[in-house]
């Protein structure tokens, strides 16, 4: 059984690619947490919606390309709002677009995976983000393939 943060009981995963979210729900599945809710949003305007529904949210996965409203703007909406500080975000992104990385962890981020991911490194990001110390969780970086 693969183990992530007890901590996460609702997560928030914003993708633009339906795909994806089938691929997060088995990620999630196969991970045995206990009460462990999935909520979807396929752009960032969509994904304000929902947090302002499930404030109790305690994880977002958030892709940076995203029509409406891309992961970018997202986090600066929420950081100039502020609106959901708490909630740690692990960005996501393809290879090659390492300005995004940087720009991601500037505006909030606390992890980013190049897509396409290996499901154990998502796993090893997930818990670094709330194991880790704040500092270090800010340089958390993996790049890997599936």
């Amino acid at each position: 059984m693969i183990k992530i943060s007890d901590k996460i009981r609702k997560v928030l995963i914003v993708d633009d690619s339906e795909l994806l979210h089938r691929m997060y729900d088995l990620i999630f599945f196969r991970c045995k947490n206990k009460g462990l809710r999935i909520l979807h949003a396929y752009d960032g305007r969509e994904a304000l919606s929902k947090l302002s529904e499930h404030s109790d949210t305690d994880l977002i996965i958030l892709d940076i390309h995203m029509p409406v409203m891309d992961g970018l703007q997202f986090l600066r909406h929420c950081s100039k709002e502020k609106i959901h500080q708490k909630i740690p975000v692990i960005i996501t992104g393809t290879q090659g677009k390492e300005e995004d990385t940087m720009d991601g962890l500037k505006a909030g981020a606390k992890g980013y995976l190049v897509k396409p991911f290996e499901t154990e490194n998502f796993y090893k990001v997930i818990n670094k983000v709330f194991y880790e110390e704040p500092a270090a969780s800010q340089k958390t970086l993996e790049v890997s393939r599936m």
